[in-house]
């Protein structure tokens, strides 16, 4: 009989993850004292230390990491009507083609 999904708080699995840093137990240890399988403690470890980065930026680093997308759009436009103009310019010349 299969046992029924589970889902876990955030708190149990930072506990779980932190237990297997530490490393004094193995993870079948870990899996036997907390009943979760392996897997998924070396994935919460790996969750952890990916993203442990995360707690120490600043607002300003992380404000510093998201490109500015008004910006981005306008500089798309600008390029898309300069394409326009000179594919349209280079049609009206004689002897002279878009491809080469």
């Amino acid at each position: 009989m299969k046992r029924p999904r589970r889902n876990h708080a955030p708190a149990f699995k930072a506990k779980v993850a932190l237990a297997a840093l530490q490393g004094d137990r193995t993870l079948a240890e870990l899996a036997q004292q907390f009943d979760v399988h392996p897997n998924q403690i070396t994935q919460w470890k790996s969750q952890l230390l990916e993203r442990a980065r995360e707690l120490f930026e600043t607002a300003a680093d992380r404000d510093a990491v998201v490109p500015d997308l008004k910006a981005l759009h306008a500089k798309i436009g600008q390029l898309a009507l300069e394409n326009d103009f000179l594919a349209g310019a280079l049609g009206r010349l004689p002897d002279a083609s878009g491809t080469r």
